[in-house]
């Protein structure tokens, strides 16, 4: 069963969870119970198989028949492995590469799996009603979602980006993907504003009324929602497995994970894989110039109310980290009243403040830290020259962050690192680094080609013949006229 970390709804089950994406009163859904795995038994095991296995705990009332469909995603050439996350050596860590599905991000590996657990939900609760699908996207969420549930019947597809503030591939990704049940919207204002306004129309319940008089119901695709955090759990049991197979650790021996940190979703499954059972040490939490959670850490203030910056690693320019939510549900001892009076706070005054013991046990988990522009561009610079290795500079962000830990704490335990998006979703940024005054005035599709021919590395299949695929409408909207955007498009 699943609960609100407001504790303002009664205990649901996993497919009212998955087919409503978030507590409509305000709130996340979280499991009641958190299974431990027995992940010795997974030695052998190839990824789909410890997906299943990892997805059946959580997932008792989807048929069995689903889920052993949804982790064939693995399996079936969707990935340009056999190995959908292969674990590969650079330097003193392991990078976990999250980013060989079709939209190149690790994205992917979750939204792939999506489709079949969202459908499957509508149908087990026998809801006959198709499904509209709001996503805010600070980069490459969108794309992966748009990917997914692409043609996907009963279903309706509508992505928000923040204009201008996502990478000239990125957009081009989302606005190529075609699809009769696609829509694309950007939204003038940054991605927090884009976020903020897409929930507010998920608890309009004068909009769910118009909505189900048309046959139709709200869900996400964004962390948010469990069925989309769910698949992302299984890739740091996979990435434990092959760190042993590797030789790089013993079986029990606990391991350091560090991920580059935007809405939060991608190191809370880190968090959760822990509370299951893994042998993970120190979550290590890395953050561009958009520096909200570090500061959090460092005084239990959470304070949005900042510069907002735009950077290289655009994904994770936020202020208002979605995910953080169930994070501090855990901490705080699962305390509802507690979360309901922070995020009041935070609504009223853009800032809350956690007490002593809360904030001891947030620090308990995880460090975190922050790089700053040059210092993602010298790590760009650093890994391909000492390594041949080429990061995107969200990785990078990761990188200079747990050498920055290791320094500071002298923590030798292995560690790995999040690899979320292959540099060439990037070409312009990882190019400037590796040289800025011979490349930085090449355009986005000249960058990519330029990319692959002086590093020798494949631009991923998404990637190629972007600019001349054709592309569809997009809407511009500013965050309040979302909600008579989705009026005037749905509700005739």
């Amino acid at each position: 069963m699943y609960i609100s970390t407001r504790g303002n709804i009664t205990p649901q089950t996993s497919a009212q969870a998955i087919a409503s994406g978030m507590v409509s009163q305000g709130g996340l859904f979280v499991a009641q119970d958190l299974p431990l795995i027995n992940w010795q038994e997974y030695m052998d095991w190839d990824y789909s198989k410890i997906a299943l296995s990892i997805m059946n705990s959580y997932l008792n009332d989807l048929p069995q028949e689903v889920l052993e469909n949804a982790v064939k995603v693995y399996q079936d050439g969707r990935f340009d492995s056999d190995n959908p996350a292969p674990l590969v050596q650079v330097g003193d860590c392991g990078l976990l590469e999250l980013w060989h599905g079709p939209t190149a991000a690790f994205k992917d590996m979750a939204l792939q799996v999506l489709p079949y657990l969202l459908t499957s939900s509508l149908k087990t609760l026998d809801m006959n009603a198709d499904v509209l699908i709001l996503t805010a996207t600070s980069g490459d969420t969108g794309k992966a979602a748009l990917e997914g549930f692409k043609d996907v019947p009963g279903t309706k597809m509508v992505v928000f980006y923040p204009e201008g503030g996502v990478s000239p591939v990125q957009e081009r990704q989302m606005i190529t993907t075609g699809g009769g049940n696609t829509y694309i919207s950007a939204v003038q204002g940054n991605f927090d504003e884009c976020q903020t306004a897409v929930k507010d129309v998920f608890s309009s319940e004068d909009l769910r009324k118009k909505l189900a008089a048309k046959n139709m119901v709200f869900s996400s695709a964004n962390s948010i929602n469990w069925g989309r955090l769910l698949p992302q759990i299984v890739y740091y049991f996979w990435a434990y497995l092959q760190a042993i197979r590797q030789g790089k650790t013993v079986t029990g021996e606990p391991i350091n994970i560090v991920v580059p940190t935007g809405n939060f979703g991608n190191i809370l499954a880190a968090y959760y894989a822990k509370m299951m059972g893994l042998p993970i040490g120190k979550l290590i939490c890395a953050s561009n110039k958009n520096n909200v959670l570090a500061d959090f850490f460092q005084s239990g203030i959470y304070d949005t109310k900042r510069s907002f910056f735009l950077t290289s690693s655009p994904s994770m320019d936020i202020l208002l980290s979605s995910n953080f939510e169930r994070f501090l549900f855990e901490a705080s001892g699962r305390d509802a009243t507690k979360i309901t009076s922070w995020y009041n706070d935070l609504t009223r005054t853009g800032r809350f403040q956690v007490d002593e013991q809360t904030l001891d046990r947030c620090k308990e988990n995880m460090f975190a830290g922050w790089a700053d522009e040059n210092e993602v561009m010298d790590t760009i610079q650093k890994t391909f020259k000492e390594y041949n290795y080429l990061v995107d500079p969200h990785t990078a962000v990761g990188m200079k962050v747990y050498q920055d830990y290791k320094q500071k704490s002298g923590d030798d335990k292995y560690t790995i690192i999040a690899s979320t998006a292959s540099p060439f979703k990037f070409a312009n940024s990882v190019l400037s680094a590796l040289d800025k005054d011979k490349y930085s005035d090449y355009d986005s599709w000249e960058a990519l080609n330029t990319l692959s021919r002086i590093t020798g590395w494949e631009i991923p299949l998404g990637l190629r013949n972007l600019k001349d695929k054709p592309s569809q409408e997009v809407s511009r909207v500013k965050p309040e006229g979302i909600a008579s955007y989705l009026t005037s498009q749905f509700v005739k």
